[in-house]
């Protein structure tokens, strides 16, 4: 059977329904269901996405027949509307839109009142009786015609338009006559002949195929394809073209044309909510070209009349209408309608965009309304979504002054005075000013600086970049990788690339949602976590299985995660806790210090330290597991970089600043990301491990003995690629963590595991699990180190690659599942074989990234761990996963 590209609905006959969207796109297959349910749609017929995959596969060209199926369709649609197209005295005008199986709002081209030429419009008066209507909806028709399909700058016909305005000394296009508009319409056709050496084609099956190519083409505008990257829609879905009757709301006060959503989109809340503008045509409200007017008096201030009181009968059949598609589809509806003579006709209704605010209110309210159950609330929030509601946001109503643009690191929005090093960041916050941090890149070192700031602005680094991890972690809003600015750390300020220069103590706001940074302050509107998240939350949590945990280094981060509803600690990263201000000088003296006498005694000084930590950290998480990495960065990002600090430190060793210089360069390192780092450093200095196991067992027994927890720590141990270098540093820890435990007189339940973090320790996981009780899989590493690309320096053309499409997203932000994934899944299996039970988690950015989250649950991980404001992320996600297996 020959395939079928063309389906027709109207006059109460659809070939259509509302579950072929894939098929006839979004407006087609609703277009096709309202027709079904007796809703007043004019009649037409859609081209299917196949036809927009063929299109493109075949060098623009259509299939043998597709010419005969749409002629067949369009005689139907001539005998429902009892018009005929091209016809001089009973024209059947038409609407050609786009419409892809998810909505992509204002991003392909849409052309109206198709058909009209110097014959029809005669026609068009006759059936009317309205010359300035008719000439009206030609000028319109030729403008967007010419702009849509032939190429022409809208602004060509756009300037002959507003000088006829001004010679007429009239304000708006309503104000123009029959025959201000005639005239018009032949100056439109001569300028279009003067400017693209062609007529304007009048033959309307001409114009049909040319708009039909034309939306077609549009799918693959530049608009259109950044939308679709933006919101992860696939090209290959292609878009439909429809094809409809025109009906009219230009043809008087008794016609109009409006947008509606049948709830607040912005709130959630249950009221009819809109705009609409009188003798318009549905360009008009989308353009903004006239002040629309609300839908109903509750909607408005007063100002202007709503259709509830212009037209009370249409508005009444439109709210019956509105609440039987919200019943029919159980879910809000974005509805298009037009009013022709007091005649009210639907054009569009679509599940109805909405903010993460609405719709959780949504969802919940339309449980209890007993539309939907609590499945399909859950599923109904998208998790990515929430990340609006767990930061602060700009206030949308703010002018905003954007100098520069760079990677949406960390959400939220801040504001605050430019500061350039972490000590100026914390000096200011003890003066109570609000600060912004802005680096070249950052580093452990700045941990304080950053904790001291709103927000953090970085010439380099990428999405999971030091700042960006960091930033995350703390629930700061951060932007990364911002290309446009220029930082000069001597004179204190960065240029853009405007030229525009900001100095220490100039003020930008920084929205990390955006990646956008502005100048001056921009308001800012904090996060209201309602009674219906947490009841939405708890919905969440009774179906889904994977476990949820948090990256988190201090008391405060813990407290923050478990707040957001964290089962425990997944990665501890003891490396941040080194670079506080009562302990770097004895970190630094450990690693300068010439014997192993030495390091122990700098590592004396940091042990209760250490202890305190820990134990802070038990005592927030209350029994639940906590996995503590042991030292995981290369030495030299804990030692000073300026001669003054080099001084200082010299002087409480009571050594040579030259002897420290020297150390510091014998411990550079070419690519520390490959280097003497991870359980390489425990290998080469098993002291500095053994006195984080020390400090991990005897807060975890004092806890146990004095305060009578129940606690399990997970000691990991970092960057394994060999069994041999776990089996060495298992047994160094085994027996510090025995010796702390007979030392105490009780008995610590603990396990010992590994990140696997290297694509030879997946591949040998089998090995590794004989000696590991479990795996956190470390992905920030992991896909490094396939790839063999570094994060902090990938942003600079990883956007190059995924706006050619060579990858379909960033590997450091989305799991890469084909490859990366695939080293996790032997990892997994290979792990379970030899150790069946062991426990298996993962820890990287990938933690609380939805897809991979959903990748997670599919492959059997017992929990994800990520960054305390993702925490509810994925405990979405993984709900999600649980819902949609198959």
């Amino acid at each position: 059977m020959a395939v079928k590209y063309v389906y027709f609905f109207g006059a109460g006959v659809t070939e259509g329904t509302a579950e072929m969207k894939n098929l006839l796109g979004g407006k087609g297959a609703n277009l096709a269901e309202m027709t079904a349910i007796g809703l007043p749609v004019p009649a037409g017929f859609t081209l299917t996405t196949e036809l927009c995959t063929e299109f493109y596969k075949n060098d623009r060209c259509y299939p043998e027949g597709l010419e005969a199926e749409v002629e067949a369709n369009l005689t139907q649609l001539e005998k429902a509307m009892d018009k005929k197209f091209g016809d001089s005295a009973n024209p059947l005008l038409l609407s050609v839109r786009s419409g892809g199986r998810v909505s992509m709002p204002g991003m392909m081209d849409t052309v109206l009142n198709l058909g009209l030429n110097d014959d029809t419009v005669q026609g068009l008066i006759e059936q009317s009786g309205d010359a300035r209507f008719a000439y009206d909806s030609y000028r319109r028709f030729i403008q967007m015609y010419s702009n849509v399909v032939m190429g022409m700058s809208g602004s060509v016909l756009e300037h002959l338009l507003e000088h006829m305005k001004e010679v007429r000394d009239v304000e708006l296009d309503t104000d123009l006559t029959a025959d201000d508009l005639k005239q018009l319409v032949e100056l439109f056709k001569n300028k279009i002949k003067e400017t693209l050496g062609r007529a304007f084609p009048t033959d309307p099956k001409e114009q049909l195929w040319g708009a039909i190519n034309a939306v077609f083409g549009s799918w693959m505008n530049p608009r259109a394809i950044t939308y679709r990257k933006l919101n992860s829609i696939p090209a290959e879905w292609g878009t439909a073209v429809n094809v409809q009757a025109m009906v009219f709301g230009n043809m008087g006060n008794s016609c109009a044309t409006g947008v509606a959503f049948t709830r607040n989109p912005s709130t959630g809340d249950n009221h009819f909510f809109g705009e609409f503008l009188l003798n318009a045509q549905g360009e008009d409200v989308v353009a903004g070209i006239r002040t629309p007017q609300p839908i109903n008096k509750a909607g408005g201030d007063g100002s202007l009349p709503s259709l509830e009181e212009v037209m009370p009968d249409c508005y009444q059949q439109l709210m019956d209408i509105q609440q039987t598609l919200e019943k029919h589809y159980r879910d809000m509806q974005d509805i298009e309608f037009t009013i022709e003579k007091n005649k009210l006709y639907m054009l569009q209704t679509r599940g109805g965009k909405r903010t993460a605010k609405a719709a959780i209110k949504i969802a919940v309210d339309m449980v209890q309304e007993g539309l939907i159950d609590e499945k399909e609330a859950v599923l109904r929030v998208a998790p990515g979504q929430l990340d609006q509601l767990l930061h602060p946001s700009l206030d949308p109503k703010a002018v905003k002054d954007v100098i520069a643009t760079g990677l949406p690191a960390s959400p939220g929005a801040a504001g605050g005075e430019i500061v350039f090093s972490a000590e100026d960041a914390e000096e200011a916050k003890k003066l109570g000013l609000k600060v912004i941090l802005v680096r070249i890149e950052t580093s452990p070192e700045d941990i304080h600086g950053m904790h001291a700031a709103e927000g953090i602005l970085t010439a380099r680094g990428g999405m999971t970049s030091h700042a960006a991890v960091v930033a995350r972690g703390m629930g700061k809003c951060c932007v990364a990788g911002c290309g446009g600015i220029k930082v000069d750390y001597a004179a204190q300020q960065f240029v853009t690339n405007s030229g525009e220069v900001f100095k220490k103590g100039d003020i930008v706001t920084l929205d990390g949602s955006t990646g956008e940074v502005m100048k001056g302050s921009v308001p800012t509107v904090q996060p209201e976590l309602t009674g219906d998240f947490g009841l939405l939350m708890s919905w969440v949590d009774k179906f889904r299985r994977l476990k949820v945990r948090t990256n988190a280094d201090t008391p405060l981060d813990a407290q923050v995660a478990r707040q957001f509803g964290a089962e425990g600690i997944g990665l501890c990263r003891t490396e941040h806790m080194f670079f506080e201000h009562d302990r770097i000088m004895a970190v630094r003296e450990m690693i300068l210090s010439e014997d192993v006498e030495g390091r122990k005694g700098a590592l004396a000084k940091i042990l209760p330290m250490q202890k305190g930590d820990f134990l802070g950290l038990f005592r927030e998480m209350k029994g639940l597991p906590v996995t503590i990495r042991l030292l995981d960065p290369p030495l030299h990002e804990f030692l000073p970089h300026t001669d003054k600090d080099i001084d200082e430190l010299a002087a409480v060793m009571q050594v040579q600043p030259q002897l420290l210089k020297q150390k510091a360069e014998f411990l550079h390192e070419f690519n520390p990301m490959l280097g003497h780092r991870g359980c390489r450093l425990g290998m080469t200095f098993p002291e500095i491990y053994d006195m984080q196991v020390q400090a991990i067992m005897e807060a975890a027994c004092e806890l146990v003995k004095n305060e009578g927890y129940e606690i399990v720590p997970e000691i990991m141990i970092p960057l394994v690629g060999h069994v041999n270098e776990l089996k060495v540093l298992r047994a160094n820890a085994v027996r510090v963590v025995e010796e702390v435990i007979n030392r105490y007189g009780i008995q610590v339940e603990y396990l010992i595991g590994t990140m696997i973090e290297l694509p030879r320790a997946a591949l040998t996981a089998d090995e590794i699990a004989g000696e590991a009780e479990f795996f956190s899989f470390g992905t920030n590493d992991l896909t490094q180190t396939t790839f063999g690309l570094s994060r902090d320096d990938a942003g600079k053309f990883l956007p190059f690659y995924v706006n050619r499409e060579v990858l379909a997203e960033d590997p450091f932000v989305v799991l890469d599942q084909e490859g990366v994934g695939q080293l996790v899944k032997i990892g997994c299996e290979k792990g379970r074989q030899a150790r069946p039970g062991i426990k298996l988690g993962i820890c990287g950015e990938h933690g609380g990234e939805p897809n991979s989250v959903i990748f997670c649950h599919d492959n059997g991980l017992d929990y994800v761990s990520c960054s305390p404001y993702r925490v509810p992320i994925a405990r979405l996600a993984a709900a999600h996963a649980a819902l949609l297996e198959k």
